[in-house]
């Protein structure tokens, strides 16, 4: 048995709620797909809900193509976007990492060897660390919109998951920034990307898990 969070807007903020349910261990796709369904039913059970996948794993095209890895704007993935404005004691930001492929931006070893991370830098911005996800999530919600604007059809998914997302070793996840852009869509606060202030206190205010 494994256990997985996933998000929903409820009473008008942004949760997160764990369900367990039967791994099927390997990184097989198929593997990753039986567990994404695996996953959603424990969700259905349990709420008698519907859940969408975002990932490159989705069995939707629309969880697929809301993934940080499909995700561009201006030309440019997210994830690369995400990966190359952080700040680090001995370097950073790294701009060359907007040119690269998403996952090598990822795995990129001078996020290891560039001491203790200090902030994000976006444009002339230095976002804080904290809210701790408040920077990825507002990079997310601000590049879907760029791609899909603000009527991107999410009304049938109550709950998001990213079965590739483990807590136990990250912090951020897409699936979480699309349920935060779910309700942004549900109470028409699209200003709250105006800036970084109205942004953070938006998350403080909204986004409890």
């Amino acid at each position: 048995m494994a256990e997985r969070p996933a998000w929903t807007v409820k009473d008008g903020v942004v949760i997160c709620e764990y369900f367990e349910f039967s791994w099927n261990s390997g990184f097989a796709i198929v593997q990753k797909k039986k567990n994404i369904v695996e996953l959603h039913e424990s969700i259905n059970k349990r709420y008698h809900e519907t859940a969408l996948e975002v990932s490159s794993k989705s069995t939707s095209e629309v969880g697929k193509s809301i993934s940080a890895f499909s995700l561009k704007k201006n030309g440019i993935f997210l994830e690369n976007m995400f990966q190359g404005a952080k700040k680090y004691e001995k370097g950073g930001p790294y701009i060359d990492m907007l040119d690269v492929a998403p996952k090598e931006a990822k795995i990129d070893e001078r996020h290891q060897n560039s001491g203790k991370l200090l902030a994000f830098v976006c444009g002339d911005v230095e976002w804080p660390l904290n809210p701790q996800t408040a920077f990825y999530d507002y990079l997310y919600v601000k590049t879907l919109i760029s791609e899909f604007g603000k009527n991107l059809e999410l009304t049938e998914y109550h709950w998001f998951t990213d079965i590739e997302f483990n807590p136990k070793k990250s912090i951020n996840c897409q699936a979480r920034s699309a349920a935060i852009y779910k309700l942004i869509q549900t109470i028409k606060y699209f200003d709250a990307i105006s800036d970084m202030k109205m942004w953070i206190d938006f998350h403080e205010k909204y986004v409890k898990g």
